[in-house]
């Protein structure tokens, strides 16, 4: 059943399902998903991460980047013993604001964010060493101000080796995830839970990461939208309407015509796989079709006043009309009518004809 966990958009604790993400912050994909996670399991999920990941990979050469609620300090130094490098938040109280905002001027120092679209690009950082309780050693501590935040920000590693630049710069990426998570609440209804039961929870969990997956590969096909977010594909290429024929055979897709459906007639489908398994082995073929042509009136043809006097401003009676100046802008049309029965309306600058 659920625990009781902090949820921060609501700043209190309530029964809700704890959930591990884990995203590759250059292709902004969901590589690992956990959700049937009780709270006492909650500070051994990195080494679960970390053994997941060695399968995939064979070692982890990458850094890993999470939430100071992640894991405690204890386990931070297990990490350290298997070589791993991480950056984390230190869990930050009055005392150690306090503390921070005591320090000097020129203790602090500005650094460049080598990010073109970060809004605040040069930080001050303080760099300094500390111990922290369950760890045996002390610890790389960067204190950061002027990032956006109005308290400073207090970040922990075992890198010694990476300049300042790199650290907060690849802090700054574990973002992209929240971004991601956010997206999944809006999009997938992530934060909906179905049922109390926290395997049916993973299993929603599951889904939704082989969503992400199969629209963040279409996007990556589709020119121009390969960075595009799900909601968005969904929006343009997605959601729209065809016509599907399914014979002996083979299944036909016709598209009409639709403003984004040439990207999609630019992906070169025969590298594709052409057949539906699960429909008989039958071949899918796509069709592209100019749509049918509208049987709408022009605006002005066919309008059923009676006959108008030249030189006549007066609104004469009318069973309906297609002059936009008349009912569209609220103003009274002049005629004029010509000796072949034609009508000239100044306010459309138009011919049209009475039945």
């Amino acid at each position: 059943m659920l625990d009781k966990h902090w949820v921060g958009a609501r700043g209190k604790g309530i029964k809700s399902a704890l959930t591990v993400f884990a995203q590759d912050c250059t292709s902004k994909l969901i590589l690992y998903t956990q959700s049937d996670l009780r709270r006492s399991e909650a500070d051994g999920q990195v080494h679960e991460f970390v053994a997941f990941w060695k399968k995939i990979a064979r070692s982890v050469s990458a850094t890993l980047v999470f939430d100071s609620r992640f894991t405690n300090y204890r386990q931070l130094a297990k990490l350290d013993e298997q070589g791993i490098r991480f950056i984390t938040l230190r869990r930050r109280g009055a005392t150690l604001i306090r503390r921070a905002e005591a320090l000097p001027v020129s203790a602090w120092s500005r650094v460049t964010i080598d990010h073109p679209k970060r809004k605040f690009r040069r930080p001050l950082v303080h760099e300094s060493r500390v111990r922290l309780p369950g760890y045996p050693t002390a610890i790389r501590q960067l204190l950061m101000r002027d990032n956006g935040h109005e308290k400073p920000t207090f970040l922990i590693t075992n890198d010694d080796d990476s300049p300042i630049e790199v650290l907060v710069s690849r802090y700054a990426q574990r973002w992209n995830i929240e971004n991601g998570l956010a997206e999944a609440v809006k999009f997938f209804n992530l934060n909906a839970l179905s049922s109390p039961i926290l395997v049916k929870v993973h299993f929603d969990v599951v889904l939704t990461m082989i969503a992400d997956t199969l629209y963040y590969l279409l996007a990556r096909r589709l020119r121009g939208f390969e960075e595009c977010n799900a909601s968005r594909i969904f929006r343009h290429f997605v959601r729209g309407k065809g016509q599907i024929t399914v014979d002996k055979d083979e299944v036909v897709v016709l598209f009409p015509k639709r403003a984004h459906n040439p990207v999609l007639r630019a992906i070169d489908w025969t590298n594709l796989p052409d057949r539906v398994s699960w429909l008989g082995n039958r071949r899918l073929r796509f069709e592209w079709r100019q749509a049918a042509p509208s049987r709408r009136q022009p605006l002005h043809a066919t309008v059923g006043y009676p006959s108008a006097k030249i030189g006549d401003q007066s609104k004469p009676a009318r069973t309906r009309t297609s002059c936009s100046g008349w009912s569209g802008r609220g103003r009274t049309p002049y005629f004029r009518q010509n000796a072949a029965g034609a009508v000239w309306c100044r306010s459309c600058q138009v011919y049209s004809h009475y039945e």
